[in-house]
């Protein structure tokens, strides 16, 4: 059995033999090495076999490397293919070019043989981590979905068979459920916010009834609302909701309702017990979501508010809510805000979706 690692393939795409040369002779013992001496050329033999990263020259005739790495990025089948830029430019404005297209490195010529080697080398293994993590990612969201099934399904037989189950017996089984449907919106947003991070994720819109995920995620949280002794007060439209006012959006469910429950512990997080948290919602296009809490977002934070890891005062806190929340909206072709009162010591957080 042959038990040597796979060597890794490399696509060289320069129209000078000199450079080409270079090129073999620095990564010929460690890789793969395949060749193409124009852009027409490198884009049929990329469809024939897909390389684990490419060299690729800017200045080329018929069709210079700007344009091949376009027509990369553009397909799905080959965007996530490395590119690195070789290139004896050195104009800042042509490193901005390649990058804005898609590259992620450059290497200038003349070829310094250890630089080639460590840049080939780090991006291969960067590749390589992003695509362990994603099948990580895969296997845990399989794995922990069979044992989730029980969680969510058992409480729901238990009341419809238990005729003598008590009041806090039954209250036990509704933690019990919606713990398990928060642990699997956990596992499907993981590898979903990691395609939002690289502007990967395909969004399949439905219609939404924001009224209804809203209501959920309220649900989710009395425990903590009641140990805080904080309300939460609901209106559609300035009336109070009653159940039976909807407002219809155009998204994911899964998604929204995660952005949703996100933003409402980061609300319950920041709130003063004994206080109130007013969530309003606004019909029209976009529809508008809107959260007001006693506690004003630190002035150290505020730049940065959705920015990932951005947390204070929190020992618990991850600075993921947020951050994620800003993805979700974006995906979703929404926006996302917050408003602060130091007078008042209040934050209103707004979401935009369309319907």
């Amino acid at each position: 059995m042959n038990t040597e690692p796979k060597r890794h393939n490399i696509l060289v795409v320069d129209d000078t033999e000199e450079n080409i040369d270079i090129l073999l002779e620095t990564l010929d013992e460690d890789y793969d090495v395949s060749v193409a001496l124009n852009g027409i050329d490198a884009l049929e033999v990329i469809e024939e076999e897909k390389p684990d990263l490419i060299l690729l020259d800017i200045m080329m005739p018929e069709m210079d490397g700007y344009e091949v790495c376009q027509r990369l990025k553009e397909d799905a089948a080959t965007r996530d293919i490395p590119v690195i830029f070789i290139t004896a430019l050195t104009e800042a404005g042509n490193e901005t070019k390649g990058l804005e297209l898609g590259a992620i490195d450059y290497i200038t010529k003349p070829f310094n043989p250890s630089i080639v080697k460590a840049r080939v080398k780090n991006h291969l293994a960067l590749r390589q981590a992003i695509k362990l993590r994603e099948d990580v990612e895969r296997m845990t969201r399989h794995d922990l979905k069979n044992p989730l099934q029980d969680i969510l399904s058992l409480p729901q037989l238990m009341e419809m068979t238990g005729d003598n189950l008590t009041e806090s017996q039954l209250d036990m089984l509704s933690r019990i459920e919606a713990a398990g449907k928060n642990m699997l919106r956990l596992i499907n947003s993981s590898l979903d916010l990691f395609k939002m991070e690289q502007g990967r994720y395909t969004l399949h819109p439905e219609e939404v009834d924001l009224m209804m995920v809203v209501n959920e995620c309220v649900r989710e949280v009395e425990t903590i609302t009641t140990s805080k002794n904080i309300g939460l007060k609901l209106n559609v439209d300035n009336v109070e909701y009653d159940g039976a006012q909807n407002i219809l959006v155009q998204g994911e469910k899964l998604l929204i309702y995660s952005m949703v429950a996100n933003l409402l512990r980061n609300a319950l997080d920041a709130s003063p017990e004994d206080e109130a948290i007013h969530i309003s919602i606004e019909s029209g296009n976009p529809a508008k979501l809107k959260m007001r809490n006693k506690g004003a977002v630190p002035l150290a934070i505020r730049d940065m508010f959705f920015e990932k890891y951005a947390t204070a005062g929190k020992h618990h806190g991850t600075g993921i809510g947020t951050y994620s929340a800003r993805l979700i909206a974006q995906v979703h072709e929404g926006d996302i805000g917050f408003t602060v009162s130091d007078e008042q010591n209040e934050t209103e957080l707004w979401v935009k979706l369309p319907t």
